[in-house]
């Protein structure tokens, strides 16, 4: 079994500033530059030869390349709840038209139809018992951050390693978006 995920990357530039918002949450496992990606569609773990049917299914998707701005920070749960900080993402027709052709594709292979409605963001960190007050200042003092446009000529077939520390996150294709 092999855990997947789909996503867009960001260039090293963006990564870096993205990694530059965090600090000041005591609670907060904050994301390694290398893992701040925007997730299209968490697969989960899957037979290697599901994995293999996937990547065919993926590799069948033809769509445009496109424009992403991230616009601002916020967080997912409130209060004690608070899980996770995150950098958003204007949504664009665009953007949504790539992850429906990729839900399409995975639930052709079949998996089933993913619940949850799609909500573009990159994860900055994850939170455990962060305090309130914090969490509310650091929405407040990154609340204006905006990066782009930035180009999206790809995206990416992830193969995500669990540990004892972060997971590790290996690329194992790119599939690219047309030139328009």
């Amino acid at each position: 079994m092999i855990r997947l995920f789909v996503a867009l990357d960001f260039p090293e530039d963006v990564r870096q500033r993205l990694t530059g918002l965090g600090g000041g949450v005591p609670g907060a496992r904050w994301t390694e530059a290398e893992n701040l990606h925007l997730t299209l569609r968490f697969i989960g773990e899957v037979p290697e030869d599901q994995a293999a049917e996937i990547d065919n299914s993926l590799s069948q998707i033809s769509a445009p390349a496109f424009d992403v701005t991230l616009d601002g920070v916020g967080v997912f749960g409130s209060g004690r709840n608070a899980r996770v900080l995150w950098a958003g993402v204007e949504r664009s027709d665009a953007l949504s038209h790539l992850q429906s052709k990729v839900e399409s594709a995975l639930v052709r292979c079949g998996l089933p139809v993913e619940e949850r409605r799609f909500s573009p963001h990159i994860t900055l960190a994850r939170l455990k018992d962060a305090p309130k007050d914090r969490i509310g200042r650091f929405i407040e003092e990154r609340g204006l951050f905006r990066a782009g446009p930035i180009r999206m000529g790809h995206f990416t077939l992830y193969r995500s390693h669990l540990g004892k520390g972060a997971a590790v996150y290996e690329a194992l294709r790119e599939y690219p978006l047309a030139r328009g």
